[in-house]
């Protein structure tokens, strides 16, 4: 090599070894994903998942409608004077149950009692003048047979007696009358319920015309629900009430954690609200413990009947772009996709129509990362499909 091509060759070496490093690189950088995912599937293929599964139970699946009500009393009573006077007393303390009949407020009877003593003085004379007439006519009739009076005598005296008669019935409607206003100073509860609070005090002038009354009633045993159903679930509603009139109904706070009473269907409307498109409902409860309280917003549930069905919790379904699905244990303990087709739900479980008999593991818990083939190790597994829920 001549001095010129080696002084050449010590110049390009450092570029070759560039290029060497580099083409060391890139076979590296290709090479090194590989290996690390042949690695992850060697070590995802060892994995095992711990889980926990539910079998899948043919049990009785009850319907129910939910809906939120209003709590109603099937009596309220503005409780208001049918007479003018003074309020001398009161009979209730505020929110007290009281009976039907008993006595709320006292008012002044006196004037009243004036008006029934003076209507019966009135009677008494009359009743005196109509007994004098009625003798005077009997007297007239004998001295006519006997030609002593006329017959135009006779007969006017028979009109007076008639007048007298019609007066005695006038008279008895005014003793009546005073004895009724008399009677209506003493203001009874017309149901039995709870008064709340008093809007007049003593010595106050009430009048019948007062539109507020003196405190309001309500009935709160028994008390009802009002509720509200789309139109759309209005067949299966009907067909259950034909089945059985009187449904069971659930009454249950606003968080749903608490059953605050049990009652049954009493009515339903006779027509739909074109406004909302839904038919409102009542349900009526006996509320003796006073769970229920008048205006209180409650969830409701409607018992529409029971049918047979195959049940998982709620839990062990998932939601893919291919349909509804879950993951079941094979008898190798390994996890199976399999697609379902579910029903309705109730209470944390969930009907399946198809893709499961009964008896099939299914994955409540653990289901992240689980695929076809997964190898699995079962934690615990419940007794019943409620429970798992």
């Amino acid at each position: 090599m001549s001095v010129a091509e080696n002084s050449r060759f010590r110049r390009a070496r450092p570029l070759l070894v560039v290029a060497g490093l580099a083409l060391v690189a890139g076979l590296a950088w290709w090479l090194w994903p590989q290996a690390e995912a042949d690695g992850g599937e060697q070590a995802g293929a060892g994995k095992v998942v711990p889980v926990r599964i539910a079998r899948a139970s043919a049990e009785p699946l009850v319907l129910r409608m939910k809906a939120v009500g209003t709590v109603t009393p099937l009596h309220s009573v503005v409780v208001r004077s049918r007479v003018d006077g003074e309020l001398m007393h009161l009979h209730f303390q505020e929110g007290q149950q009281v009976k039907a009949g008993d006595l709320l407020a006292q008012i002044d009877p006196r004037p009243y009692q004036v008006k029934l003593a003076h209507a019966q003085g009135t009677q008494q004379q009359n009743l005196a003048e109509l007994e004098n007439a009625e003798r005077q006519l009997q007297r007239y009739r004998e001295l006519q047979r006997q030609n002593y009076v006329s017959a135009q005598e006779l007969s006017d005296q028979q009109s007076k007696v008639r007048q007298l008669q019609g007066r005695r019935l006038s008279d008895q409607a005014s003793v009546d009358e005073a004895r009724l206003q008399l009677q209506y100073t003493r203001i009874v509860a017309p149901v039995s319920g709870r008064v709340g609070l008093r809007r007049l005090d003593v010595g106050n002038l009430v009048h019948a015309s007062d539109t507020e009354g003196l405190v309001t009633l309500a009935q709160t045993a028994p008390i009802s629900v009002l509720f509200t159903v789309p139109e759309p679930e209005l067949p299966a509603l009907l067909d259950a009430v034909q089945a059985q009139p009187a449904l069971a109904v659930e009454s249950w706070d606003r968080e749903e954690r608490r059953q605050l009473a049990s009652g049954t269907l009493s009515s339903v409307d006779n027509r739909i609200d074109t406004a909302t498109g839904t038919l409102k409902l009542r349900a009526q409860f006996d509320n003796a413990d006073q769970a229920l309280f008048p205006n209180q917003f409650v969830n409701v549930r409607l018992q529409l009947g029971e049918h047979p069905a195959l049940l998982v919790p709620d839990a062990a379904v998932q939601f893919g772009s291919q349909g509804n699905y879950v993951h079941i244990i094979d008898k190798d303990n390994k996890a199976q996709r399999r697609t379902v087709v579910l029903g309705p739900a109730d209470d944390g479980r969930v009907a399946v129509r198809s893709g499961l008999v009964a008896g099939d593991k299914v994955v409540i818990e653990g289901i992240d990362g689980l695929e076809d083939g997964t190898a699995v190790e079962i934690i615990t597994e419940e007794a019943s499909t409620k429970a798992g829920a």
